[in-house]
């Protein structure tokens, strides 16, 4: 006997949903917590060219939000329009659309706040005898006092929707994101001064001053000196900003700031730039601080994409990605050991002439010092044999062997043009070299220095070679996406320039027949499918560049002096001279600090001197 069928429901009528409850629903998009009702109502503050902002907050802002700006105001005729969904004075036509060039544009927000909240709006124009306030729920229109500029009051948040009011956290969790909200605006407009006030009391307050001041009034002295300042610029596209030295990046990646043509973004195109531009000088999952400007023509990136609008598209992705990478990288090549002396000309690598030796003997870990002798072909080369093109022997002249009855060398006075890490003077265990210079003591790790050293030459002399691949023997084949496979076939030039030999054996098999040289016991499926991931959603050189870098860091690893290896103090006073020649040689190859600067103030400090 067959089972009955279950019964079919009846279909439901299609209606037209009422106007209120459309704006809750939009409500839900645009209004998340009070700091989304902060965001928004300053941004119309700053589109009606407000100078100075008031943000008065009560409860964490769930009880009330206020924002008074100076603004142009608006007319009174045109008050009971400004609630209306869809309604905006910014855009007229999709040419307006599509090269919007203020903060709102989508006529949403004033109607979705009003939905879900008890809201007033008093408005002043220059031509206006007096203000009027007009009330959200009712409509009525009344007479007010106030100024030229917009008040507007936001009560209740979310007493019509209970259930969304039950989401939101502490009043002081509230508040911390409120002034979060007024902490990105305060940052890109300068120009602008900001106060925000709760429960009566002044929370925080900028003065206008110019960008270098507000950064520093709003993130703290500490980041100005622990950051550097860059510029960049590529046809239409032009970056200015604070780039954090990887020796202060934080735990938590709370102070990253990005913002396009003045609008706070959160975009993955632009972290990910970011990020592969400290990889290489960043410790673990360290996260660095930074400030970023994008000034881009306006037809060129899309911020009609989330309905907070806090996400974006850009045109030409690969370019964005590509100039602000190069960007980061330029601000971080520079050595923190420039800031040590007023010598400037120190530091420029082609105006630099050392008197001491430029490179050193590269040898493996010996138990006692022998002293060094002309290296031969073959113990130079120790683990890079096969990348002699990319690798010159150091020479370093003979020396004698030391005896018991050898007098000590005399440790010379600095000079009065010091070097920025000073002279060396000793090495403690055969891994720290200690220097002197002008400011006091320099304690240095030989093998993450001369590691950056090695890493930074390798990467000059490689240019657009070829890393060299080593034929597999059993090619490895993988299942692999559509996606993956196109990318294969897309980039094979670029794979192979890798040492990867990546060809498609069906529609949805990948075969890897090659692989770098140096590479022999890693996951080839995982490399692979990494590097096609990166190359279909980023700028492939950039991806390419960082694959390149990865393999030379390993040889460079491998050709660092090693600890325990006895150095005398031409060759110790020559790595010296070579870091402060060579860019990023503040970190390794893994993010470790290479040296470490005690003034005499910190030497005092641990002997009670002047105490």
């Amino acid at each position: 006997m067959e089972s009955p069928l279950p019964d079919t429901p009846a279909p439901r009528p299609i209606r037209e949903l009422p106007d209120e409850l459309i704006s809750q629903i939009a409500a839900g998009e645009v209004v998340e917590r009070p700091a989304s009702v902060v965001r928004e109502l300053v941004d119309n503050a700053l589109d009606a060219g407000a100078r100075q902002i008031q943000v008065k907050l009560m409860a964490g802002g769930v009880r009330a939000i206020v924002v008074e700006d100076d603004g142009c105001g608006i007319p009174v005729k045109q008050l009971p329009m400004a609630l209306k969904r869809h309604a905006t004075s910014k855009i007229a036509s999709l040419h307006d659309l599509e090269s919007v060039a203020t903060m709102g544009f989508r006529g949403e927000a004033l109607a979705a706040i009003a939905s879900v909240s008890d809201m007033t709006i008093a408005s002043r124009t220059a031509a206006d005898a007096h203000a009027h306030r007009l009330d959200a729920r009712s409509g009525e229109l009344q007479p007010a006092a106030r100024s030229r500029g917009t008040s507007v009051e936001v009560r209740e948040l979310f007493f019509a929707t209970p259930a969304r009011r039950k989401f939101l956290k502490t009043d002081a969790t509230e508040l911390a994101h409120c002034v979060e909200a007024v902490r990105r605006h305060a940052l890109a407009r300068p120009d602008v001064g900001f106060a925000i006030w709760h429960e009566g009391k002044l929370v925080d307050q900028w003065r206008p001053a110019s960008t270098e001041q507000r950064i520093a009034d709003v993130l703290g002295e500490d980041f100005i000196a622990e950051s550097r300042a860059f510029e960049h610029s590529a046809g239409p596209l032009a970056l200015t900003g604070r780039a954090g030295l990887p020796e202060a990046a934080r735990s938590r990646a709370d102070q990253q700031y990005v913002w396009v043509n003045g609008r706070y973004v959160r975009d993955k195109l632009i972290s990910h730039a970011i990020r592969s531009a400290y990889e290489d000088v960043l410790h673990g999952q360290r996260q660095p601080s930074y400030v970023l400007f994008i000034e881009i023509a306006p037809e060129l990136v899309d911020v009609n994409v989330h309905p907070t609008k806090i996400e974006v598209r850009f045109r030409d992705g690969r370019a964005i990605h590509q100039s602000v990478r190069r960007a980061f990288i330029d601000a971080l090549a520079q050595s923190r050991s420039a800031d040590t002396s007023g010598i400037e000309s120190v530091m420029a690598p082609l105006g630099f002439a050392p008197t001491m030796p430029a490179t050193l003997y590269v040898a493996e870990p010996r138990p006692a010092y022998v002293a060094p002798v002309p290296p031969t072909a073959e113990q130079v080369r120790l683990s890079l044999v096969q990348h002699e093109a990319l690798w010159e022997p150091a020479q370093l002249p003979a020396a004698p062997a030391p005896s018991a009855s050898a007098p000590a060398l005399p440790i010379q006075r600095l000079p009065d043009e010091d070097w920025p890490l000073g002279r060396a003077v000793a090495q403690i265990q055969g891994v720290y070299i200690l220097a002197e210079n002008q400011q006091g003591l320099v304690i240095v790790d030989m093998h993450a220095a001369h590691e950056r050293v090695v890493y930074e030459r390798l990467k000059a002399r490689l240019g657009a070679a070829q890393i060299e691949s080593q034929p597999l023997l059993i090619p490895v084949s993988f299942a692999a996406t559509a996606e993956e496979v196109a990318a294969a076939e897309q980039h094979a030039d670029t794979l192979a320039r890798l040492g990867l030999d990546v060809a498609p054996l069906s529609t949805r098999t990948l075969a890897v027949r090659s692989r770098p040289a140096l590479l022999a016991a890693s996951d080839l499926v995982a490399l692979t499918r990494e590097l096609l991931a990166e190359m279909a959603q980023f700028d492939a050189s950039s991806v390419l560049e960082r694959a390149q870098h990865e393999i030379l860091a390993t040889m460079a690893c491998h050709g660092a002096v090693r600890a325990n290896r006895q150095l005398t103090l031409d060759e110790m006073n020559a790595l010296l001279r070579d870091m402060e020649a060579t860019e990023r040689a503040d970190q390794c190859n893994h993010g470790r600090p290479t040296w470490r600067q005690l003034d005499m103030r910190d030497l005092d400090a641990l002997f009670l001197r002047g105490r």
